[in-house]
């Protein structure tokens, strides 16, 4: 059954799009786009996990869509990684496309991450530190975005994209260095019980000036806090509760997760399910198969914020794949800091 959104949204919703693409370019306040499985793209989460691994190589591909249920052209991520452990270095590159809104805001960036490993003696303690520079554009069609001064109250309270916006473009298209940095603690020893492990990560280092309009706005930093334990329950079983909290200027996040993986031991494969929690944001249900060194997970969050009224608790939907090379382990048990 199609689903009316309230007549007020309805004529207002270009002019959202219009706000949304002002906050993403001018406003110290905007928030850079995030992801609901943030642990399964590593080089997003923390440069430091670059190469951290067991395994030859790995490869991964991330999409995840927003906001189809109230807007005509939803929000969009994709992304691919490649990285590889190099003896105690990990190399790596990653290529992140997000899109938002009417007006195609668009945010391309490639980026190359560097980490190094430093051991303990007995090889169970690792502190990883890694950086990350690359290029970013960003580029918006100014002619598809509507402003305050063109709505026309005269034609039916519609925007009348003929009326002068007001708005004098600096750009359309620009390129900005991005510089990234990371710290990671893990606890590696094989067929632990419990394997905890601490991140921290900082991005935006140099604070760009970027702008559409009129004056430069530095490009405020992203800093994350992750973390968790993965807990061994036994041969099959394995809980994995964790937690990531993020602040960019003024915008705050925080998650809390729980993943439990079953492992089916004449199949190879591990069965991947789970719950998290967005405080104030949504709730986040996510599933996933790990075969040999293939792992696909799924999500969608369901928005509990106070726009649940417009979405009717509809949020994103998020997919991702990683291939890992080399020899997959047999036992649930695994060292590294993630899946």
């Amino acid at each position: 059954m199609k689903r009316n959104y309230p007549v007020s949204f309805k004529k207002t919703a270009p002019f959202i799009h219009g706000l949304i693409f002002l906050l993403c370019s001018v406003s110290m306040h905007a928030q850079d786009f995030h992801l609901s499985q943030y642990d399964a793209s590593p080089l997003f989460l923390n440069p430091s996990m670059t190469g951290m691994f067991d395994g030859k190589y790995r490869f991964h591909l991330h999409y995840r869509t927003q906001w189809a249920s109230v807007s005509t052209k939803p929000f969009t991520t994709a992304g691919f990684a490649f990285d590889m452990p190099v003896k105690k270095l990990g190399i790596g590159i990653q290529v992140m496309n997000f899109r938002a809104g009417a007006g195609n805001y668009n945010e391309l960036s490639a980026l190359l991450s560097l980490s190094y490993d430093l051991a303990s003696k007995t090889n169970m303690h690792h502190l990883a530190i890694g950086i990350q520079a690359g290029l970013i554009q960003k580029s918006v069609s100014g002619d598809k975005l509507v402003f305050g001064n063109q709505y026309d109250a005269l034609n039916g309270g519609g925007f009348n994209t003929d009326l002068s916006s007001g708005e004098a473009f600096k750009s359309m298209n620009f390129v900005i260095p991005g510089v990234n940095a990371g710290l990671l603690y893990y606890f590696a020893k094989s067929n632990a019980r419990l394997n905890p492990f601490l991140g921290f990560s900082a991005f935006n280092l140099t604070q760009p000036k970027q702008a559409f309009l009129g004056l430069d706005s530095p490009t405020p930093m992203r800093l994350y806090a992750h973390g968790g334990i993965k807990i061994n329950v036994n041969e099959r079983f394995q809980l994995l509760p964790k937690f990531i909290y993020m602040k960019q200027s003024d915008s705050k996040e925080i998650t809390a997760s729980l993943l439990v993986t079953y492992f089916l031991k004449d199949a190879n494969t591990f069965l991947i399910l789970g719950p998290s929690l967005r405080l104030n944001d949504a709730a986040i249900l996510e599933a996933g198969i790990k075969i040999g060194g293939y792992t696909l997970r799924i999500s969608y969050d369901f928005n509990t914020s106070p726009l649940k009224t417009v979405t009717y608790y509809k949020g994103g939907f998020e997919i991702s794949l990683t291939y890992q090379a080399g020899k997959p382990k047999i036992i649930p048990a695994v060292n590294c800091p993630r899946l």
